[in-house]
């Protein structure tokens, strides 16, 4: 049986190939704590946006990289052993089959690229 979570996850491809994506105005609409939204599709692979302030939980991706790149605020993702700090115009690849937890004690924004099979959750 698979795990709920108290995220608003959507899978959905929300933007198509030649259409304007608006981050400001997805950011100023969002009311969720843990928001993740897939913007587009790029060959095998999607654009998720991030609107993100406080934990999510340890998981890991058995097939999947993971990109992350900050746009405003601060994402702290705790690795085994180390914790990595991404400020606003950085970014970091976690590698599949990695346990990772991010999170974030403001509110940060976020663009994340990834498998179009992947779970956001983790396997």
């Amino acid at each position: 049986m698979e795990k709920e979570f108290s995220y608003v996850t959507k899978l959905d491809i929300k933007f198509n190939h030649l259409e304007l994506i608006d981050i400001p105005k997805m950011v100023a609409e969002c009311k969720d704590k843990w928001f993740n939204q897939t913007l587009t599709q790029v060959n095998e692979s999607v654009v998720r946006l991030g609107i993100v302030e406080g934990e999510y939980h340890w998981h890991k991706h058995d097939n999947d990289d993971e990109f992350f790149f900050v746009l405003q605020g601060r994402l702290i993702i705790d690795l085994e052993g180390q914790t990595i700090i991404l400020n606003p115009n950085e970014g970091v690849t976690i590698p599949k089959g990695v346990m990772h937890r991010p999170y974030a004690l403001q509110r940060t924004v976020m663009l994340m690229v990834e498998t179009s099979t992947i779970q956001p959750t983790g396997d």
